[in-house]
């Protein structure tokens, strides 16, 4: 399968050498067993994930817990795990931090995704009821992580909120890359920004030169330019040669050179009077 970021995010969990400590090994496995990816039927459960690290870390977990009795297969490009349901009796309220981080890894493996944050930045898990939902935001909001909820699941769209929960499930990496991505990011929607900026005010200056001119050439087919009082005249004939200069370097053309807002305040008049 192709390495999207998600995926590489999960590689990188999946490695978290952790497994020795049975404590959070419980907590991060309620994480999996709490996200939607599960299927529970009687005393058995189903897991199935395209992920072959993700698939192989379940695995891991269950077999930590004295479960062996379990095979992997795959169907097509999905991995899927079956195991009878394992005996967990710890509470989330009873965690200490590295237990809550674990659970919320356990989340996130089990049925989280993150985007590609070139394009957009979006992470969501979707997770098994709203009581998890609520414990998780609960979790997060004490660790200055805002998410918010929709339907069964979390999301964060903001690219700082996003670097905060990779943080702390503890893919570190994945941190340094997705900053690394959204510093380049907002330094093209800056230039981009600047760009379309610098554009638009070179297109009013434009569209006012357009009237301009076109103000001036009404003047002379009707025989009233010749009326005009000679500093009108002058800077007409020095908009008509330079169409396109700013109205600050027009003034200082002038026989007796004046600022902009006096180059303004003239062409102004000069278009009143064609009309």
């Amino acid at each position: 399968m192709s390495k999207t970021f998600s995926y590489e995010i999960k590689k990188e969990l999946s490695e978290i050498n952790n497994l020795a400590k049975k404590n959070e090994v419980k907590y991060e496995l309620l994480g999996y067993l709490s996200s939607s990816n599960i299927e529970k039927t009687k005393n058995r459960i189903k897991y199935a994930t395209e992920n072959e690290y993700n698939i192989n870390r379940f695995g891991k977990l269950l077999k930590n817990v004295n479960i062996n009795d379990f095979k992997i297969e795959l169907q097509g490009k999905v991995y899927i795990i079956k195991s009878k349901i394992p005996e967990i009796t710890e509470r989330l309220e009873q965690a200490n931090e590295l237990e809550e981080r674990a659970f919320t890894r356990g989340l996130f493996l089990g049925s989280g995704s993150i985007n590609n944050p070139e394009n957009k930045y979006h992470l969501e898990i979707k997770i098994e009821n709203n009581r998890i939902i609520n414990d998780l935001i609960s979790i997060l909001k004490k660790y200055d992580v805002n998410v918010k909820s929709l339907d069964n699941s979390i999301y964060i769209k903001d690219g700082e909120e996003i670097s905060k929960f990779l943080a702390f499930i503890g893919a570190n990496k994945s941190v340094l890359e997705f900053e690394e991505i959204r510093v380049q990011r907002e330094m093209n929607n800056k230039v981009n920004r600047l760009v379309n900026c610098k554009t638009a005010n070179l297109n009013k200056t434009l569209n006012a030169s357009v009237e301009q001119i076109n103000a001036i050439k009404k003047l002379k087919e009707s025989g009233k330019f010749k009326k005009l009082d000679e500093g009108l005249k002058e800077l007409a004939e020095l908009r008509l040669e330079y169409p396109d200069m700013p109205l600050s370097e027009l003034g200082k053309k002038l026989k007796y050179p004046i600022g902009k807002s006096g180059v303004n305040y003239r062409l102004k008049k000069i278009i009143e009077l064609s009309k």
